[in-house]
């Protein structure tokens, strides 16, 4: 099975002076965990994820004033829709995260998320239930 099989083709994206609170209505709207960040003078996509927002509120900071670029992850970690999608899970398990932008001649065409993984694996009755 590949990326390509469990990612979500629909991607919220956002731009770096987008506020949290702005990013974060959008991302409750769509009941997602992450928005693609593009800032055209980055070398490549950040990310923003709840965690991110969350960090910040607990520190106390103004979701009204604070801006994505401020919290985001620059130079998030891609995969390519050909990937495996061990190779994918193996690259969150690693790095500690639960969203993988995915690209493709420089462009992002997808967000793979764990609950993707999960999903497209429990559909094909490849979960082990007891």
């Amino acid at each position: 099975m590949h990326v390509r099989d469990a990612m979500s083709p629909m991607v919220l994206t956002i731009g770096p002076t987008h506020t949290l609170r702005q990013a974060a209505k959008l991302m409750a709207e769509r009941k997602i965990g992450a928005a693609v960040v593009l800032d055209p003078e980055a070398d490549g996509p950040g990310i923003l994820t709840e965690r991110d927002v969350l960090e910040a509120v607990a520190q106390g900071q103004d979701p009204e004033t604070e801006i994505c670029s401020d919290h985001l992850t620059p130079d998030a970690v891609t995969a390519m829709p050909d990937w495996e999608i061990g190779r994918a899970a193996a690259a969150m398990v690693s790095g500690g995260f639960r969203h993988l932008v995915v690209c493709q001649d420089g462009e992002v065409v997808g967000i793979l998320s764990v609950r993707d993984i999960v999903r497209v694996f429990s559909e094909r009755g490849q979960l082990a239930t007891t």
